[in-house]
């Protein structure tokens, strides 16, 4: 506390006796039972309660007690959590932000008696939780980009065997849908306000997206200038609206009537459109075209960490293994539609049967892991304000690529300073 004002003293010291009152209160109960507070978001914290019992079936001394965040506020809310030294035993977390929370210290890395867990996993998806040479999160459920597409429009246009494999051909083929589709309508949506579409096409290349041990922007490189030219060609030729996804009133309803029909989304679309498409509507998923043949995406999903500040970590390890197990996975998977982590839980029928799911499990196996900063984020939402002022005309590929990694290097300032001066990051 040296340092600190004599009423900030005061202030934080009541604050710190509160803060222990509050946890006697509610975790310090003296009954021989270790309570874990896990924090889950979304439809996971709608559901996970339903497998919980089981757990605690099987481990009689641990009671999970489960606290929903919306995923708008959970970001902010583990990092002043953290600040604040209130932070759970465990919880969800999108794969993002592993080495973020990593960064600060935040999360425990994986004990050795855990290591099994790292077995049966998509190698793409377990590489974005390992941080400097160590895992520090689970897989919980995984997710992909990939492209849904109107199978009776490509037929008709003379594509019956689906979506091209290459960059040239499915451009063809989007030409072809086009003029079946009729006037006023496009092939495909890449909404301007989006940063996925084109970091797809991004990934593409043999040349990383950042360079100098991820301190500099490499978003100059050829293939990556070569993704832009791409995109960009794509609303030049009219094959995309020129639109953010707030000026597409609803999704479904523009791809039943032909407006599009090609479409990038993640496993979540699938119960959207089994359950508002209209049964004549024929529509399937594919994997990613790529310059030459079958294309990367980026690996989603969420993962499991357990704190640093937790007591409990043995606790919180066992409900982590138990989560990560393919028949636990595979039960969730029927409870949410979540894609399994595990690769083996894929062999259940629920999961194997679903002519939907099939596409996602070979993009996910061509997955590549985006560049492992804190700064990410930020770095991909600058690259889509870029790319939107390119396809508006303020920009060649060429200088929209200079300018974005003008914006990465200077996102990456602090990066290189560490390093620099010899600093771990």
């Amino acid at each position: 506390m040296t340092g600190l004002r004599p009423d900030r003293r005061t202030a934080l010291g009541l604050l710190a006796s509160a803060a222990a009152t509050g946890l006697a209160g509610c975790g310090g109960r003296n009954d021989g039972v270790t309570r874990l507070r896990f924090w889950a978001m979304g439809n996971e914290a709608t559901n996970v309660p339903q497998i919980l019992p089981e757990f605690e079936r099987l481990n009689p001394g641990i009671k999970v007690e489960v606290q929903a965040l919306p995923w708008t506020a959970a970001h902010s809310k583990l990092l002043t959590s953290y600040a604040g030294n209130s932070l759970p035993d465990l919880s969800q977390v999108g794969n993002t932000w592993v080495s973020e929370m990593a960064a600060i210290g935040a999360i425990s890395a994986l004990p050795a008696f855990a290591s099994d867990l790292l077995t049966d996993q998509f190698p793409a998806v377990l590489e974005t939780n390992r941080i400097g040479g160590q895992v520090v999160g689970v897989p919980w459920y995984v997710d992909t980009r990939l492209i849904y597409y109107r199978a009776d429009l490509l037929e008709q246009a003379g594509f019956p065997d689906g979506v091209p494999r290459t960059w040239d051909s499915w451009k063809a083929a989007m030409h072809a849908v086009k003029r079946v589709a009729g006037p006023g309508n496009y092939a495909v949506l890449l909404p301007v306000n989006e940063f996925e579409q084109l970091l797809t096409f991004g990934l593409q290349g043999a040349e990383p997206l950042l360079r100098d041990r991820d301190t500099r922007g490499n978003f100059s490189s050829a293939s990556f200038v070569a993704a832009l030219e791409f995109y960009k060609s794509l609303f030049d030729e009219g094959l995309a609206p020129v639109a953010s996804s707030t000026q597409i009133s609803n999704v479904w309803t523009e791809f039943e009537r032909g407006y599009f029909s090609f479409y990038f989304s993640g496993p979540w679309t699938i119960g959207d459109f089994r359950n508002r498409l209209k049964p004549t509507t024929r529509w399937m998923t594919s994997g990613v075209p790529g310059p030459t043949g079958p294309g990367a995406s980026a690996p989603g999903g969420s993962s499991l960490v357990v704190y640093r500040q937790s007591p409990h970590q043995d606790a919180a390890w066992k409900l982590v293994r138990y989560l990560a197990d393919p028949a636990v996975q595979a039960r969730f998977n029927t409870i949410t539609g979540d894609l399994p982590a595990r690769e083996s839980a894929w062999a259940t029928p629920a999961v194997a049967n679903d002519p939907y799911v099939a596409a996602f499990k070979g993009q996910l196996s061509r997955a590549k892991a985006v560049p492992k900063v804190p700064e990410w984020e930020r770095i991909v939402t600058e690259m889509q304000i870029v790319a939107e002022r390119m396809v508006r005309g303020q920009f060649t590929p060429r200088a929209a690529a200079a300018e974005i990694d003008r914006r990465a290097d200077r996102l990456l300032e602090k990066r290189r300073w560490m390093i620099e001066q010899g600093r771990a990051i």
